[in-house]
């Protein structure tokens, strides 16, 4: 009696310990499902009805720090291109734009392209499969120029090197532009190079154009696979990013004659690696470092800050690899990528052969092919209560959000050398059409020689520091706030 008395009280123990074990086992799965899933509201990933007229919110770091300028969306509210409207952006035009300079920057990195040299006359006969892409140049900052200064909206790009604005007087022909075209003639700080300069001579590498002579002037040129271009004298002159960081003799090109897709914007600002940048030119300042956070929204502001001040202490540091025939841009080793907690089966060589880099020019990132199928399989697999839609364009994983008020996605997080891991927002993950069509913001590299690239959209809302002198690139999260 005794005997089936201790073995019921087993048995019953064992069905009390193993349902308890159920009810932790689920209760801990229901807890991992939340920490590797975000519930959204669907209307989180469209602009609100009122965004394209409300009131331009500045982002605390760049009004606070000195060495700080103010990053807005070109179509924003924030923009100075836009008299505080917002503009309706052609998402299929910004994808095509964005796939011909991811086009560009592959073609550079395979040797496809050669020095040209540019004619005395400023010609417009440039190569356009040469050179780089500006893609839809997405962030502008302000920065003044000369003495007086002149202040000067810049797509700013760290996939690019030369800074550049428009001058007067246009030779040949310039764009629209929104500010008034910078006069050189009324500027009292502003020089000429001559062509024996050792700047001259290091245009080959920062334009993929070898410069030439002008009556003993410098010229330079530099040319995007979309056709447009800029041509003019390589000059100096005075940049004033806030009035307590102001350098004099800052190499920049005085273009004379441009043409091409920069619409209202008055040039560009290079923040590549090449010895003409703008970091490596106020190295004595800043020791090469930046950070940026792009604002995901078009009535915020983000910031672009020179120099270490204000920097996240939560910020995680990867090493700058080198890209073959890419010194000019910042190289990442990828090593991993997780959707939804799930580390995807990708071999180190499918990231590690093509190298990889981050460039602030580039909208969706672009992954090897076989990196990017075990992305879309997973994420859709875990999206797969939701119905499919179209693709378009370059984008090909797509959902139909129609009568959904909230969405529960994976998050996707990517993992560097070093220990760096970057998990990415919500806005990161989508490239939102309209509620009928909702995509993910990546896309396949067609070949698997191509380099990855780590692109703006993914960027959005991070901290992202680019440390020359140190070698590395960090992230963290929250860098607008």
């Amino acid at each position: 009696m005794n005997i089936k008395r201790n073995l019921l009280n087993i048995i019953i123990f064992i069905c009390v310990c193993l349902h308890l074990g159920c009810n932790e086992g689920a209760q801990e799965s229901q807890k991992k499902d939340i920490d590797y899933h975000t519930i959204l509201q669907v209307s989180s990933l469209f602009p609100s009805s009122s965004s394209s007229s409300s009131p331009c919110v500045l982002s605390p770091r760049a009004t606070k720090t000195k060495s700080s300028l103010h990053v807005t969306h070109r179509h924003g509210t924030c923009s100075p291109l836009n008299n505080g409207k917002a503009t309706r952006p052609d998402h299929v035009e910004i994808l095509k734009l964005d796939q011909a300079r991811v086009n560009s920057i592959h073609s550079k990195l395979s040797k496809k392209l050669t020095t040209n040299h540019v004619g005395q006359s400023q010609s417009t006969d440039l190569p356009a499969k040469d050179g780089s892409t500006l893609g839809s140049g997405n962030y502008i900052v302000t920065v003044g120029l000369g003495t007086p200064k002149h202040d000067l909206s810049l797509i700013f790009d760290t996939g690019s090197d030369l800074t550049w604005t428009q001058c007067e007087p246009c030779v040949r022909t310039c764009y629209s532009q929104k500010e008034p075209i910078f006069n050189p003639s009324k500027s009292s700080s502003y020089y000429n190079v001559s062509c024996s300069s050792p700047a001259c001579t290091s245009l080959s590498s920062a334009t993929g154009n070898a410069g030439s002579c002008s009556a003993s002037t410098c010229i330079y040129g530099i040319q995007y696979g979309d056709q447009s271009f800029s041509v003019g004298f390589l000059a100096k002159e005075k940049f004033t990013l806030t009035n307590s960081d102001v350098f004099d003799g800052v190499y920049f090109g005085c273009g004379e004659n441009n043409q091409g897709l920069f619409t209202g914007v008055a040039g560009l600002l290079g923040l590549g690696r090449d010895k003409l940048s703008f970091p490596s030119q106020t190295a004595t300042a800043y020791n090469k470092i930046f950070s940026y956070c792009l604002p995901s929204s078009a009535s915020y502001t983000g910031h672009l800050t020179f120099g270490s001040a204000g920097i996240s202490r939560s910020v995680k540091f990867t090493p700058i690899s080198t890209i073959s025939d890419g010194n000019s841009f910042y190289g990442l080793n990828i090593v991993g990528i997780t959707v939804g907690g799930q580390k995807l089966a990708i071999p180190s060589t499918v990231f590690s052969t093509p190298g990889a880099l981050i460039d602030s020019g580039t909208v969706i990132t672009r992954l090897p092919p076989k990196a990017y199928a075990a992305l879309r399989s997973s994420f859709k697999a875990q999206m797969s209560k939701y119905p499919t839609a179209s693709g378009v364009s370059i984008l090909d994983t797509c959902f139909d959000l129609s009568g959904f008020k909230t969405v529960t996605i994976p998050k996707v997080a990517f993992s560097f050398s070093g220990g760096a891991v970057v998990e990415l927002g919500s806005k990161g993950i989508f490239y939102a059409f309209k509620i009928s069509q909702v995509c993910l913001a990546f896309a396949g590299n067609s070949d698997d020689s191509n380099a990855a690239i780590f692109g703006n959209v993914q960027q959005q809302t991070l901290e992202v520091v680019y440390d020359g002198a140190g070698g590395r690139v960090g992230f963290a999260p929250n860098g607008c706030s």
